[in-house]
């Protein structure tokens, strides 16, 4: 069924006959209409079952009086916990850490039961008075209609990667009403900041188009209710960047708090047997019991945020307040709740800001206004938390519309994080990929050449020498051979020292007098460095940046005595700058190469063409590592195109799979190979 709305949507597409750019607008801007349509109800979902839990549920607990609303987040927190139970690999799957994963490693795909579990499992959280944020699983809806959207219309990885970010970044702009917020949400978070133009034209389409529709459907009213600011004079910044430190610290204090209670309850009471819906459930009544006193820590916070700045709440309140947003999110979170931690950002933000400007006014005799600290506190612990500066800046500035305390704004927001990303080194979402085993952060090219071995590679020879070699045959070998090191292997086959132009400098003067008895083992240096075939060549990159020379041995595993040959800096450089090209031709050539149907060649520069090749029965099974079509033809695979027959031999289904070494080709499968002219002929020929 599946595959007949895909075909269907494909072929009015394509009977269309678009110009690739204005497809590409109509694409991001039919994401952003549908991210805003599920964000907005997203939204009403939450206020639905807000409605069924502290009305309907509570009617049903009369007999409890007020003391009902102890036992709904216990409610809410049980039956996510039955959810967990059920599913539990996908509610695993939760947050911007996922979107980022699917982005990054899986071109965009998140499967639609991951989207629909995240939606109901925050909805009933938050709904029932869990005090966490929707943005997270906001972004991760987006993001999962966005990509659900992308299959239907049989886009490639590559696109379906750029329109799921754009739909996480569609959601955030239309659940806070935020464009630019979304924006560059998308980018600093999902992206992780490493985006091309298209990429941002996209997410723009996608952000406004979502906006515009959550402003027509829920109005255009702000979250954040007040009535002017008053940043003060220039002489006042330094109050602002007081505040900005106060609030990375405290950003610092939570996240270290957060990691702490998500160690407590995954390494501590999860392994002991503590049912994790008895934890929970705990959770839940210590929530019921705050909002029982203190109903502003209910939910989103928005309310209480509203509270705080038109002055109905003591400052004695207030720090209570912060203090139990401080206390529960983590353990909600981190006991198995789903939601997110922008909106309590924004909560501890204004706590932070009210007490800080009150306190001054009261302590130092001061007349700041306590409004603009307010908002400019949401800003400090919203990016000192998330590490999201630009995002927390823009944010605040369209959630409040005001231009006045913009510059004490952007300071005490960088002020914050940078004092956040220089204790933490990492944000918490990063953090968060980190402890599930991905690397982040590096570059594309860099995890590339992760994927890459040794053993993968055509070793050249090594350049070696006999130790007893005697000097002038040893410079006359350095002088002819094809790099600066030489190594010198005893009589037992093993390399005992290296040789380069270091040793050489140490001698040179004396030339004359020594070179009848010098020989090489008197010169070498000993300390060397070998690699083994499993190494990969990120690690063998930072080896050379370490040593001096232009060449390392590789050695066998199990016998040092057999030298496999040597790999060269120039060689992992020449790998690494080809990389760099095959993922930029597989980026920006997959949509024309996908639209080829008939087989053959096309010539990309002087010399260098791209072709195609059927997967030959003899190959269906191996890897592409166990090929070794690099090392043994000189060529990259620079992708993989599938295809199925779907209903008869003239319908076919085909889609483009990244080229990961350890993939297994089927039947079905064409490499996509790029290359010098007279290795593809020579591929081909097999």
């Amino acid at each position: 069924m599946a595959a007949k709305i895909r075909e269907f949507f494909k072929g009015k597409f394509r009977n269309l006959s678009l110009p690739d750019y204005l497809s590409f607008t109509i694409y991001s801007l039919l994401i952003g209409i549908v991210a805003g349509l599920s964000a907005v109800f997203f939204h009403n979902s939450i206020d639905f079952f807000n409605g069924l839990f502290f009305e309907q549920t509570a009617e049903g607990l009369f007999f409890l009086g007020a003391g009902a609303v102890i036992v709904l987040p216990a409610i809410g927190m049980l039956i996510q916990a039955l959810m967990i139970k059920i599913a539990p690999v996908i509610a695993q799957k939760k947050g911007v850490p996922e979107v980022v994963k699917s982005v990054a490693l899986r071109g965009g795909y998140i499967p639609l039961k991951t989207t629909i579990f995240h939606f109901l499992a925050p909805v009933i959280c938050i709904g029932s008075g869990g005090t966490v944020g929707p943005e997270g699983p906001a972004a991760q809806l987006g993001g999962g209609v966005s990509s659900k959207i992308c299959q239907l219309l049989g886009l490639s990885d590559v696109r379906r990667r750029v329109f799921t970010a754009a739909g996480s970044g569609a959601a955030i702009a239309a659940i806070f009403n935020t464009p630019l917020g979304g924006v560059f949400f998308a980018i600093e978070l999902i992206l992780l900041n490493d985006f091309s133009a298209p990429t941002l034209s996209a997410i723009i389409l996608a952000a406004v188009s979502a906006s515009t529709i959550s402003r027509e459907l829920l109005g255009g009213e702000s979250v954040i209710v007040f009535s002017s600011t008053d940043a003060g004079s220039y002489h006042y910044l330094y109050m602002y960047m007081v505040l900005g430190i106060i609030g990375g610290l405290f950003s610092v204090l939570f996240l270290r708090y957060s990691n702490l209670t998500n160690y407590f309850f995954k390494k501590i009471l999860f392994p002991r047997l503590i049912p994790q819906w008895l934890i929970m459930i705990i959770v839940g009544l210590i929530m019921g019991i705050s909002g029982y006193y203190y109903k502003d820590i209910f939910g989103i916070g928005y309310s209480g945020i509203n509270n705080i700045i038109a002055g109905k709440v003591l400052w004695k309140v207030v720090l209570v307040l912060f203090a139990l947003k401080f206390l529960l999110v983590p353990l909600i979170i981190n006991s198995g709740g789903f939601g997110g931690m922008f909106a309590p950002s924004l909560f501890m933000g204004a706590c932070i800001g009210f007490l800080f400007a009150t306190g001054a006014n009261y302590f130092l005799g001061m007349n700041l206004d306590t409004t603009t600290y307010i908002l400019v506190g949401m800003g400090t612990m919203l990016g000192g938390i998330n590490t999201i500066p630009i995002t927390a800046i823009l944010m605040i500035f369209e959630m409040t519309q005001e231009y006045s305390f913009m510059l004490p704004l952007m300071l005490a927001v960088i002020v914050s994080t940078i004092i956040s990303r220089l204790v933490q080194k990492k944000s918490f979402h990063l953090r968060h990929l980190e402890e599930q085993g991905y690397q982040v952060n590096e570059g594309r090219e860099r995890n590339i050449l992760k994927s890459i071995l040794i053993r993968d590679l055509e070793l050249k020879p090594l350049n070696s020498i006999k130790e007893t070699t005697r000097l002038p045959d040893l410079i006359n070998k350095l002088i002819k051979g094809p790099g600066s090191s030489l190594y010198v292997i005893n009589d037992e086959n093993r390399i005992t020292g290296v040789i380069t132009e270091v040793e050489l400098k140490n001698i040179m003067t004396e030339y004359e007098n020594v070179k009848d008895f010098i020989v090489a083992t008197d010169i070498a240096n000993p300390n060397l460095v070998f690699l083994a075939p499993e190494d990969n060549l990120d690690y063998v990159l930072r080896l050379f940046s370490k040593v001096n020379a232009d060449s390392l041995p590789v050695i066998n595993d199990d016998d040092e005595n057999k030298i496999l040959g040597a790999v060269s800096r120039s060689e992992i450089l020449e790998i690494y700058n080809l990389e760099t090209l095959k993922a930029n031709l597989a980026e920006g050539l997959s949509e024309d190469i996908k639209s080829i149907r008939e087989i053959g060649t096309s010539s990309v520069a002087t010399g260098y063409s791209i072709t195609e090749k059927i997967v030959l029965p003899e190959m269906i099974g191996k890897s592409l590592r166990e090929l070794k079509i690099r090392s043994i033809f000189g060529l990259e695979v620079l992708m993989i195109k599938h295809s199925n027959e779907l209903f008869d031999d003239t319908e076919i289904e085909e889609t483009i799979i990244s080229a990961e070494p350890d993939y297994k080709l089927k039947v079905g499968d064409k490499l996509v190979i790029f290359g010098k002219d007279e290795n593809i002929k020579a591929f081909k020929k097999e």
